[in-house]
């Protein structure tokens, strides 16, 4: 008898019916220097108004916060976890980002709840302001549990050669103005899931008086993405470097930026810390230099500037509706961070 790729687990029916589903979706996010419609086997983007242009690409996935929207049946938000992970990586040296790519492999296709990926990857792509142009889609049976998926990205984004921001003009004295995140962003969560999930009772639904909301909803915050604030702060200020708090924390991710010969001290306690990284820490029982380098401990991105031009940074950056701090400062000495109390 003979046996079809659908008896072997792969329905390309399925394919096409989702592939419907999403084109609006996709289709939102497109840029006039988009020359292709979904269904391509590539995606074309002109390059416009550019002198002497660099690009700059990044990739990444979301990671093990994907647990969590199996636990809870939501598949809408890590979309835009994924675009935020790669295009936040590419705006630290003065990138625009201009198209994304993504990559969604699955032992089943179900059309309507993967639907909701793409809709969130869309959703990311417009607050980053790139185009969704292109992706693939793989139906793996066998590979991964029904019901489960793997995402990855790829973003690209251009600068002017003469205007890519690497950190080299950073100098004793500049200030650090961090920019808060939405929470967890993408990072921890084999820890977080451990902690909160594995040895402690609590469930996903479960509304714990310091969250006042469903724990299964703060673990799936979004990624904060910060491109047209920072594309904003760009145009009007000396921006010197900027570092995108990921996994590392501020302990490993601002050296990354910082030249030979400095360092910097970051004054705890002038930002609001969002009450899920308290939790973790009393349900771990670890450290704050571990939470430091595990977690962004409410601070996803790190702009450095001039001293004069702090105060003005922070108030634009409020007024693009980030809540922005100034966190510390620059010092001559070792190539690290240094934490300290609040004055």
């Amino acid at each position: 008898m003979p046996i079809t790729y659908k008896d072997a687990g792969v329905d390309i029916d399925a394919g096409e019916r989702f592939v419907k589903k999403i084109k609006p979706y996709v289709t939102s996010t497109f840029r006039p220097e988009v020359l292709t419609q979904i269904g391509g086997f590539g995606g074309l983007f002109a390059l416009k108004k550019y002198v002497n242009p660099v690009l700059v690409s990044g990739t990444d996935g979301v990671g093990t916060k994907l647990k969590i929207a199996f636990l809870t049946g939501r598949h809408d938000t890590v979309g835009i976890d994924l675009v935020a992970m790669c295009v936040n990586d590419i705006i630290v040296q003065g990138a625009e980002p201009l198209f994304f790519l993504d990559y969604l492999a699955t032992g089943k296709l179900h059309p309507d709840a993967q639907a909701d990926i793409v809709k969130g990857i869309a959703g990311g792509c417009r607050q980053a302001g790139c185009a969704l142009i292109g992706g693939e889609t793989a139906e793996m049976p066998a590979f991964y549990d029904d019901g489960e998926y793997d995402l990855a990205g790829f973003a690209v984004g251009v600068v002017e050669k003469k205007k890519i921001i690497s950190g080299n003009r950073i100098k004793p004295g500049d200030r650090l103005i961090g920019l808060a995140s939405s929470g967890l962003h993408s990072n921890g969560f084999s820890l977080v899931r451990e902690v909160l999930l594995n040895r402690s009772p609590y469930t996903v639904d479960d509304i714990l008086p310091e969250l006042k909301k469903p724990l299964g909803d703060v673990l799936l915050t979004p990624t904060r993405i910060y491109a047209k604030t920072v594309k904003s702060l760009i145009k009007s200020f000396d921006i010197r470097g900027m570092a995108h708090i990921t996994g590392g924390g501020i302990t490993d991710n601002l050296p990354r930026v910082l030249p030979k010969g400095v360092g910097a001290i970051v004054n705890t306690g002038t930002w609001k810390i969002h009450p899920i990284f308290g939790l973790i820490q009393r349900k771990a029982a670890v450290d704050d230099s571990e939470m430091y380098r595990d977690f962004n401990m409410g601070i996803g991105m790190i702009v450095v500037v001039p001293p004069k031009q702090a105060a003005s940074v922070m108030k634009k950056a409020r007024q693009l509706g980030e809540k922005a701090y100034e966190i510390g400062e620059i010092i001559k000495g070792k190539h690290a961070v240094r934490y300290m109390p609040e004055n």
